[in-house]
């Protein structure tokens, strides 16, 4: 026979005072522990949304960042060749490019960050068609013009439409803003490829990678022919799977912290809890002697009292997971040490993200629920009714 559950509720309400501070306890460890995995959501996301599974990215064998690579014009040349590159109006959809990092100050500090500084080629809009220009206009080739993430205006000073700045020697004109739909790009600032090695002294047709739009099913057979080429030495990755690898040190590193974190709070919260439901077998130890002398089995009572500890634990997960909803969506920004820039991201707070809140929750409860169920069980019913 099962004890009813209203017996439960109502003594949860009668013993609200205890029962608050293992809810609070339950929530703040599953806010801290969604929050952190959100922020790693985020910082992923917007690394992996950089990249298109239809583009390809080509680098100098063995490197594994842009910053570190070198491509050739005479190797872009060979790459433009292969077969299965994407061409509009005759040309093919390639765009050869080059990373600087330049400092310039953020508004909330004051202090320098790195910005990506990326040359592109004329094509660079045809490559990525994600990226659009939402205020002003393309910077054009030979100028000493630049187009700047969404992110950028307002995360850095002096970096906004129509200003006029210096940077790397050379004086430059903010003409363009873009949309890169909340990738990785919306952090970075675009200017001409030769223009940027001409103003940074930096050797004449030399790239650090090169972006290929192609023809849909090709990937492999691109590939494949890059790499069979004894002309080059080069890797041949797909631009969506070169950003994922790019978001995975950081991500690891917040994943690994938010989960610690979240455990140290929730061991916290399961004293929390062991001690409210210890306290609720001591006052009610009369009633518990009452519901075995009326024929209640043992099983039944652990059953009722880890039914009371899961649903503290439901309540006060419900409360974390709804306190870390207004975070889905916020911008922050943080130091990428694959490249050392500075990059702008929006915490995710997703479904599954909440439902590991909510599992974690519960999963505090039974542990904190456990011991004092099993302790209610055990007590002999002559003893507690000798307390009467």
């Amino acid at each position: 026979m099962a004890v009813p559950l209203v017996y439960n509720l109502r003594s949860i309400r009668r013993r609200w005072s205890s029962s608050i501070i293992a809810v609070l306890g339950i929530a703040g460890a599953v806010g801290v522990f969604v929050a952190m995995l959100a922020m790693a959501n985020g910082f992923q996301a917007t690394l992996v949304q950089s990249g298109s599974p239809d583009n390809a990215i080509i680098m100098r064998a063995g490197a594994s960042a842009e910053m570190v690579s070198v491509v050739t014009l005479d190797q872009e040349h060979i790459i433009e060749s292969a077969p299965g590159v994407r061409r509009r109006d005759g040309g093919p959809l390639v765009s050869p490019e080059v990373i600087v990092m330049a400092p310039f100050p953020l508004i909330a500090s004051g202090a320098d960050a790195n910005v990506q500084v990326r040359g592109v080629s004329a094509s660079a809009l045809a490559v990525r068609p994600q990226v659009r220009i939402v205020q002003g206009r393309f910077l054009k080739p030979g100028l000493t013009e630049i187009v700047i993430g969404k992110n950028v205006p307002s995360t850095y000073r002096g970096l906004a439409l129509g200003k006029t700045l210096r940077f790397g020697g050379g004086t430059w004109t903010v003409v363009g803003v873009f949309d890169a739909g909340g990738s990785a790009f919306d952090s970075e600032v675009w200017a001409d490829t030769a223009i940027l090695d001409q103003v940074y002294n930096r050797p004449a047709n030399v790239f650090q990678s090169v972006t290929v739009k192609l023809q849909p099913g090709a990937f492999s057979r691109f590939k494949d022919a890059l790499t069979a080429d004894p002309r080059l030495n080069v890797d041949v990755e797909r631009e969506s799977e070169y950003y994922r690898k790019q978001s995975q040190s950081l991500t690891t590193l917040i994943t690994v912290l938010g989960t610690l974190v979240g455990i140290v709070m929730g061991i916290g919260a399961v004293f929390g809890a062991l001690n409210t439901m210890y306290s609720a077998v001591a006052e009610r130890s009369r009633e518990i002697a009452t519901l075995k002398a009326l024929g209640f089995t043992p099983a039944s009572v652990i059953v009722s009292f880890m039914f009371e500890a899961v649903l503290i634990a439901a309540i006060g997960g419900a409360i974390g997971a709804v306190a870390v909803l207004p975070l889905n969506g916020y911008t922050a920004s943080t130091l990428n040490f694959q490249t050392f820039s500075h990059l702008a991201f929006a915490f995710r707070v997703t479904p599954p993200l909440l439902a590991g809140g909510m599992v974690f929750a519960l999963l505090m409860g039974l542990i904190g629920g456990t011991p004092p169920a099993i302790r209610a069980a055990r007590r002999p019913v002559a003893a507690a009714l000798r307390e009467l």
